[in-house]
């Protein structure tokens, strides 16, 4: 079986054609729904009788149901295609069969995977699959630690709040040895040591835990912990920052407000003239931020960017932070956004579709302290899937809390303690994990899906760019996501981005096919659009970049017959949109 054809099972088809199957799949699913419902109690009495049913207005409420039903099922036939190939404007496509099955089948169940006292089964699926993942971008799956969530947002802010969990543990033991024993107190340092030497010092100094937890921000008044801290440290304590790369997900924005750091705290990291994270750039955002006593919550890099799907160079952002470490002593919260792009991890060390900086990136995943990952993206999962992995243990510790109702000592720790989420669907462990039992999150599994998404994308570049001389490819096109400008020779930006718009309001409205617009500033990433607008001599006379954006994420675009049928309409109809602008 060729490549493209091994992956046509785990999918319905653009024209259903896998109905049949699916059908028996989901009768199976909700025949032993029904059987379990009527076996496990079989002695227990009818609680809706053969008259209730038989009553008019019975059949007249059901009738209602029924009418609404169909009422909201023809409404959604107007929603976007996007199951199908024709679809590239976002970052959502055709469902894996897996991952639809397993949701389907927990929805019924419905258990609540915030305790398992009333998620027996769902808990454990959603263990066994976190370490599916956490195998899949390098993890020891032994050691690791996660869970889902509602998305990639929500993720992100779990990983904000274990480095903040971190950062208040060491704030507090370098305020107590301060206070307590009249040790200087160095907030960056402080608050940077290692877990080792944390440790080291809390054994030497005999600190007893309500001595620290006296002096958490977290537990105590931050306002008044902030004061005892400048007073300690000698200088006012304006708080820590968060670094994240200019192209960053709007998410970090929410978590500076969230956790009541406030806008300033939010500190952007320079990009190169590719768009990806300046390490050079880290390093110096670093020393600024010492040089202020202000301590890195996290440094954020970004493995699959919103806007065009690049991979920053994780590796190397590692490698600043290990040297850092040894040389100073200086251990720096790292956290990778993968949202998107972690699942490329599946393609394999030595796939060529990706150049060897590129898959160093990937490699290093396995070496942060917390990664986002989405399987509602390039999962092939339904909505809502999102999950946080940890590293260890120690790297998924959180705030305390208490709930005698459903934590009790035989259950050990009831999973709510350390989610932001109080109640969790199981829904998105067991699409996962059936996807990972079945197609698997490997090289000849989804790394192949993945990999097809990726040619795909290549073939729609060559075809678009050939459709029109005024066709302007952004570089660089790292993974499946082809980003592009519409603009002519010597033109100024403005004008360019006007003709972008257009091009791209007309696809809006297109029957036939879906792209999206994403805008990139002067102000995150200055180099990579002045490089873009040199590529076509113009003039960049604004501080904005407007861009069409396709997502080639539907496998079938890989097969033959689709791909050229698709990407010569595609292509006429860009050009006609084209030559159709007024002058």
């Amino acid at each position: 079986m060729s490549q493209v054809a091994a992956f046509k099972p785990y999918f319905l088809g653009p024209k259903s054609e896998n109905e049949t199957w699916v059908r028996a799949r989901l009768d199976g699913v909700l025949d032993d729904w029904f059987a379990w419902r009527k076996s496990l109690f079989a002695d227990d009495p009818r609680s809706i009788s053969a008259a209730d049913q038989a009553a008019s207005g019975f059949a007249l409420e059901q009738s209602l149901i029924g009418q609404r039903l169909a009422q909201l099922v023809s409404q959604l036939r107007g929603e976007a295609p996007i199951y199908s190939p024709r679809y590239i404007g976002h970052m959502v496509s055709e469902l894996g069969l897996p991952g639809l099955l397993g949701h389907f089948a927990a929805l019924l169940h419905n258990p609540n995977n915030s305790s398992k006292e009333f998620s027996k089964v769902g808990t454990v699926i959603e263990t066994e699959a976190i370490a599916m993942l956490a195998a899949m971008v390098g993890y020891d799956p032994a050691h690791a630690r996660g869970h889902f969530t509602s998305g990639g947002t929500l993720a992100n802010l779990e990983a904000t709040w274990r480095a903040r969990y971190r950062m208040d543990h060491n704030l507090a033991l370098g305020l107590t040895l301060a206070e307590d024993f009249g040790r200087p107190l160095d907030v960056f340092a402080a608050v940077h040591m290692s877990a080792r030497r944390a440790g080291e010092l809390i054994a030497e100094f005999g600190l007893s835990p309500d001595a620290m937890r006296s002096r958490s921000a977290v537990l105590g008044n931050p306002f008044e912990l902030a004061e005892r801290v400048g007073r300690a440290s000698g200088r006012p304590y304006r708080g820590p920052v968060i670094l994240a790369p200019g192209h960053k997900h709007y998410s970090w924005v929410k978590a500076a407000n969230v956790f009541g750091l406030g806008q300033d705290a939010f500190w952007s990291v320079p990009v190169d003239v590719e768009g990806r994270l300046s390490v050079e750039g880290l390093a110096a955002r670093i020393d600024e931020a010492r040089a202020l006593g202000r301590p890195v919550l996290m440094v954020v890099s970004v493995a699959g960017t919103t806007e065009m799907g690049e991979l920053d160079p994780v590796d190397r952002v590692a490698e600043h932070l290990a040297g850092q470490s040894e040389r100073e002593g200086i251990d720096i919260w790292h956290h990778v956004d993968a949202a998107y792009g972690g699942f490329f991890c599946a393609l394999g060390a030595d796939d060529s579709l990706l150049s060897p900086s590129l898959r160093r990136a990937l490699q290093a995943l396995r070496l942060a302290d917390t990664v986002t990952i989405d399987p509602h993206k390039l999962g092939y999962a339904p909505y809502a899937c999102g999950a946080i992995l940890t590293r260890d243990e120690t790297r998924n510790a959180v705030s305390s809390f208490a709930a005698p109702y459903i934590e009790r000592d035989e259950l050990d720790a009831a999973p709510w303690t350390t989610t932001l989420e109080g109640s969790r669907p199981a829904t998105g462990a067991a699409a996962t994990w059936l996807t990972g039992k079945t197609l698997g999150y490997g090289p000849t599994g989804l790394g192949a899906v993945l990999s097809s998404t990726i040619e795909s994308c290549r073939a729609l570049r060559v075809a678009l760019s050939a459709a029109s001389g005024q066709v302007r490819p952004l570089d660089p096109t790292d993974t499946n996501i082809f980003c592009f400008s519409i603009a002519r020779s010597g033109e100024a930006l403005s004008t360019a981005n006007a003709r972008s718009a257009a091009v791209q309001a007309r696809f809006t409205t297109s029957p036939t096919f879906s792209m999206s617009r994403t805008v990139l500033s002067m102000q995150a990433c200055p180099d990579l659009i002045t490089a873009h607008v040199g590529s076509y001599r113009g003039r960049a006379d604004c501080d904005r970049l407007v861009l069409l954006r396709c997502v080639l994420m539907n496998p079938f675009w890989s097969d033959p017959a689709v791909r050229a049928g698709l990407l010569g309409d595609l292509a006429r109809e860009l050009r006609g949109y084209i030559d159709g602008l007024a002058e």
